[in-house]
């Protein structure tokens, strides 16, 4: 009768998933998300509180198309932003996207921007995720720059 020793195979298994363990959580998201009463994933940032707020916007409402890059391809979404006083009195985006999951995406994106934007200096908006959407941001702050040019008083 053959005896094995299975120790040295369970030790490299126990060190294989500590190795993993250790990566994943390298890998896991910021903990200064805030999550919302539906559960999802609210803003990590959304004022830039270094931001120079000295300059003045025409009131009204403007819109504006920002471009981004999905894992699917490039993408867009429409934003509209009403200014009052420099600071965003209202907020819509409208997704564009064809692919199914970016679609998804910028739908919760859409879903939950107004409560993160609205009241806030147009100057100090940094979006980085909203509504578990990070990339959707970089379409979003890319029309909010274009609408700030549009909007600048001269």
């Amino acid at each position: 009768m053959a005896t094995t020793t299975t120790t040295p195979r369970l030790l490299a298994l126990g060190f294989a998933g500590l190795g993993l363990t250790a990566v994943l959580a390298g890998c896991s998201t910021s903990t200064s998300a805030t999550t919302d009463s539906t559960g999802s994933s609210g803003a990590d940032s959304a004022v830039d509180t270094s931001a120079d707020t000295s300059a003045e916007y025409t009131d009204g409402t403007y819109s504006a198309t920002g471009d981004y890059v999905s894992p699917a391809g490039p993408s867009q979404v429409t934003v509209d932003i009403t200014i009052e006083d420099d600071s965003v009195t209202a907020v819509t985006v409208t997704p564009l996207a064809t692919d199914p999951t970016s679609k998804g995406f910028q739908t919760q994106f859409a879903s939950g921007i107004a409560d993160v934007v609205v009241g806030r200096d147009i100057d100090t908006l940094d979006v980085s995720r909203v509504g578990g959407s990070s990339l959707t941001s970089g379409g979003f702050n890319d029309a909010v720059e274009k609408i700030k040019a549009e909007a600048l008083v001269s």
